[in-house]
């Protein structure tokens, strides 16, 4: 069965996505809905090119919070990013990102599962940042998102929405001026790389969506509402400001 959604203009991928670069904090009861374990796997592997996937490690979310299901040998860990539970973050981190990101990943899904609120969980995850439990990234590197399931929560509109598949590299304290960012030339040519979750913990950011339509046959194990547009209607938020700060 093939399904094409709707496809929305880049401005509200954005302006979602700024919903969940400003570190918005919010709690709420809703249950974590798990996923069966074959479509978490396909779910965490379609953030990774096509040529990592087949040999990455993948954690899956349980009960007790996240799991390794499978054992990777080329470096790469894919796992389904849940900051949030209604959130899916399919996200494939190199060596540098497996042993520094991955940890608060890992987690914060254990302290969801147990019935904690995220803002209780974020509350301490920057406290372990301040006194070094978790740690930034130490190098350069990559953190891959290709696909085309990344479904952020935007907090304003209380639904699901997709953001486009793309590529984050660390950038810890850069802001906009950094890489020359013009807003001006960035709605020429959204490809361009912008700086989200700016600060210690930042990304430098590079949209790379060849526009394939999604379909039910891309995770044919994986629940409807894995591939609903969004969790309630139409993202309505047209307009956003990716970084450009200055230090």
């Amino acid at each position: 069965m093939s399904w094409t959604p709707r496809r929305s203009p880049i401005r509200p991928f954005i302006a979602l996505a700024c919903f969940v670069f400003a570190g918005a904090l919010w709690a709420m009861d809703t249950p974590v809905p798990l996923l069966p374990e074959s479509c978490e796997v396909a779910l965490a592997t379609s953030a990774a090119p096509a040529h990592l996937r087949a040999d990455a490690t993948v954690y899956a979310l349980e009960r007790e919070g996240y799991r390794v299901v499978r054992e990777g040998s080329n470096g790469f860990t894919c796992i389904v990013n849940r900051d949030h539970p209604r959130v899916l973050k399919p996200t494939c981190f190199d060596r540098e990102g497996d042993t520094t990101i991955v940890p608060k990943i890992l987690y914060f899904g254990q302290k969801l599962m147990a019935g904690e609120s995220v803002e209780t969980i974020r509350e301490t995850v920057n406290r372990g940042f301040e006194d070094g439990t978790f740690v930034s990234p130490q190098r350069s590197g990559v953190a891959y998102m290709l696909s085309r399931y990344n479904r952020p929560f935007n907090p304003a509109t209380d639904e699901l929405g997709w953001f486009p598949p793309h590529v984050m590299f660390y950038a810890p304290d850069l802001v906009g001026d950094d890489i020359g960012f013009s807003m001006a030339a960035w709605h020429e040519n959204q490809s361009l790389p912008f700086i989200g979750y700016q600060g210690p913990h930042g990304y430098m950011i590079m949209i790379s969506d060849d526009g394939t339509p999604r379909t039910f046959d891309d995770l044919p194990t994986c629940p409807a509402w894995v591939h609903h547009e969004t969790g309630k209607g139409a993202v309505t938020t047209d307009e956003a400001t990716p970084s450009t700060g200055k230090k």
